[in-house]
Parts: structure tokens; sequence; C-alpha cells
């Protein structure tokens, strides 16, 4: 037995209304969850709403984070509170979070792997966005787990404002943590992901670097490059770097004919070093382009990376589809972003509940024998196939 449903609120956080979620929550599914996904504003009242909620589901494992947008069955949502579940038979959930995660990600990522069974087969993480580093978190899980169990889900917002998110785990509020939700049990998974960008100019080399800052580009400083590249604009770094993602030249393969370009936002910019922040790791080395895209090239992204989920769960039936998408997608399309949750529905039809959120980061694989990486200005699809 399997089923799945979201309901959501746009109303001002409060106990009553954590409540009268959970309670929706319940009805829909006809029974108490298993587990649910809390995805939600940054805003007043996050405690009292997940208090409402944690009594009325009658579940602990609980899990989820604030966002920069948020989804459902309903549709894309800004300033709500998105509440998803799951009741099974066939699958069992465990709960697990760190603390501290900015002082050691590595470390976070160990801490939450060893509280799983050996035999997870799944995890979802969800980690501060602002605080941290996503990638450090995914080597500590995989030197645990092993690189072969599949990890996804993003990093938390708070509504494009950088200064703090809040993760969720059971009852629990936390900053500066990493909290996930591992799955054991029957079912199958599939993945797809995408970003729509696409390669500018000559491949360079990354000649200095140091995790996520980057500091020459063929022994040129970073900056130098960019305001090369973008000529009047470049005064409008960090923000207008969102348009020109910086893809880095992977071995991850979809197949023998086409690389794949695992994306890097700008954060933030040291004029006088010249130097520029991304949001995750630049390894030294790399050989990396400048990446541009488009509305039209960005949604056909995400229709393609629906369809490589969907094609991994073809001997199930899709149940549930997770959507994780980045934040910069969101400003680059403007009017049109429920546009883009309108092409997974296009693809996974109106009956498979959709739950997800805008990302600061995605956490995913780009195919199902790759280890699980950390992407930026990406569309991920996680669909569960019973």
């Amino acid at each position: 037995m399997f089923k799945a449903a979201t309901v959501y609120s746009n109303k001002n956080f409060s106990r009553r209304i954590g409540e009268s979620l959970g309670m929706d929550l319940q009805r829909e599914l006809g029974h108490s969850p298993d587990a649910c996904w809390l995805f939600c504003a940054a805003k007043d009242g996050l405690d009292g709403l997940l208090q409402g909620i944690s009594e009325a589901v009658g579940t602990q494992n609980i899990i989820g984070c604030t966002t920069d947008g948020e989804m459902s069955c309903r549709g894309y949502h800004n300033g709500s509170a998105v509440l998803g579940g799951i009741v099974s038979d066939q699958i069992k959930f465990r709960v697990a979070y760190a603390k501290n995660l900015s002082r050691d990600g590595e470390l976070a990522g160990k801490q939450i792997a060893a509280k799983f069974s050996p035999k997870v087969q799944y995890v979802q993480l969800f980690s501060d966005g602002i605080k941290g580093n996503g990638c450090a978190i995914l080597r500590g899980m995989a030197s645990v787990l092993g690189e072969a169990v599949p990890i996804s889900g993003g990093t938390a917002g708070d509504d494009g404002k950088f200064q703090q998110t809040w993760q969720f785990a059971g009852s629990n509020i936390l900053t500066d943590a990493a909290v996930a939700i591992g799955f054991t049990g029957d079912f199958q998974l599939g993945t797809g992901v995408r970003s729509g960008w696409s390669p500018i100019g000559l491949p360079k080399k990354v000649t200095r670097a140091s995790e996520n800052i980057l500091y020459e580009l063929n022994g040129e400083s970073a900056l130098q490059v960019y305001e090369r590249f973008l000529g009047k604009h470049a005064k409008k770094l960090p923000a207008v770097g969102v348009e020109y993602p910086l893809g880095i030249v992977g071995t991850c393969l979809d197949d023998d004919s086409r690389s794949y370009y695992l994306l890097r936002a700008t954060m933030s910019v040291d004029r006088q070093e010249g130097s520029i922040q991304f949001a995750g790791e630049i390894p030294e080395g790399a050989m990396v382009q400048l990446t541009c895209g488009d509305n039209h090239s960005i949604l056909e992204a995400t229709t393609e990376a629906a369809r490589l989920a969907e094609a991994e769960v073809a001997d199930s039936n899709p149940a549930i589809v997770f959507f994780y998408s980045c934040m910069a997608r969101k400003i680059v399309l403007g009017q049109r972003t429920q546009e883009e949750l309108d092409r997974v529905r296009q693809v996974f039809g109106d009956q498979v509940p959709i739950l997800g959120f805008y990302t600061y980061g995605e956490f995913c694989r780009v195919s199902c024998d790759r280890p699980s990486l950390l992407h930026n200005e990406t569309a991920t699809i996680s669909v569960i196939g019973v």
C-alpha cells in the first residue's frame, strides 16, 4: 500500500495553521502519514507552525526546510507552507540531522549517515543554504554509505534575503544544520537532472581556487575574465552572474556522446583581490566554461529531467514526484515560473502528487551509475515508483 498527498496554506504561520495543515493532510491520505515533508517561507511563526503539524500528524518523521518558493499539487507558491506526506506499508523511513554545519561539513555528513541502517536505499538531504559546504556533506555521507546510495534534495532558502535559513527534523527547528530522511523497502527510484545552460567560448583551466572561491583562470584573475566577458554589465556582479553560471567540464556522462556541465552560481565578489565566491566547490585544475540560457532552454531542460526520471521507473507506477529547482531559474523565468512545474506535470500527469521547492543548491545524481553531486541553477527530479 502506498499513498501520497500534499496540502498548503498561504495564511500567517501559527500553531493553529500547523494543526490545520496536519489534519488536512490526514484527510487527503485517509490515514496518519508515515513521513512528512514541510517546505515553507522563512517568516515569523515557524515554531508554532511546526509544533502544530507535529501534534496533528502523529509521526516524528518530519523533514524539511525554509525555501525560496514552494511547490505542491496546487502549483507554485510564494510565502506559503506546503506539507506533503506518504502512507506506506512497504517503505520504512528514518530521520537524522547534524548541527554546527559550518564548522565541519564533512563531519556533519558522516554523523547523519551513521544514523541510517546499512540497508538504506535512498536519502533526501536538506542543508543550510547559506552556511556550510554542500559538497563536503556529500563526501562525508558517501564515506559511510558508499557512493551507490543516491542522495537528492536541496539547500534551504530564505526568500532571496541570504540572511538565515532553517531546517526541520521531527519537532526540531534548526539552523546551520543538515537534515535527512532515509528510505528502506520495496520501491523504485528514478532521477533526472538537466539545466538548460549551454557553454560559451573556449574552456579555461582553474589555476587557483580554494573550495568555493575562484581566484584565477588561465593565470588571470577570475574577476578580470568575467569583466572582459560581461563588459559594462560586470558592475552588476554578482547578481548578473545568475544569467551566466560557470560550468565545470566533468566526467559525469549521461551517455558516451555528450558531457554534463556541473554548474556553479556566483554568490559574491571581492574586487580588491579579483576573486569570485560561488555556491559550490570549484576544483583547482578543472576545466570550466561560462554558460548561458534562456526561458525556452530552461523549460525544455525541466521537461527532459522529468522524462529521464520517468524512464527509470518505467517498470513501476510513479507514486510521488519530488522537484528541487534552483532559485536562479526562478529569477530568469520570472512570471513564467509556474511553467516549470507545469512541465513536470505534463510528463507525470495530474494524478501523481508533486512536492518540492526552489533551493539555493540541489543534490542529485546525474545518472543511476554516478555519485550524487551538489548542483546550482539546475532542475532535479526524483520520483518514487511502487
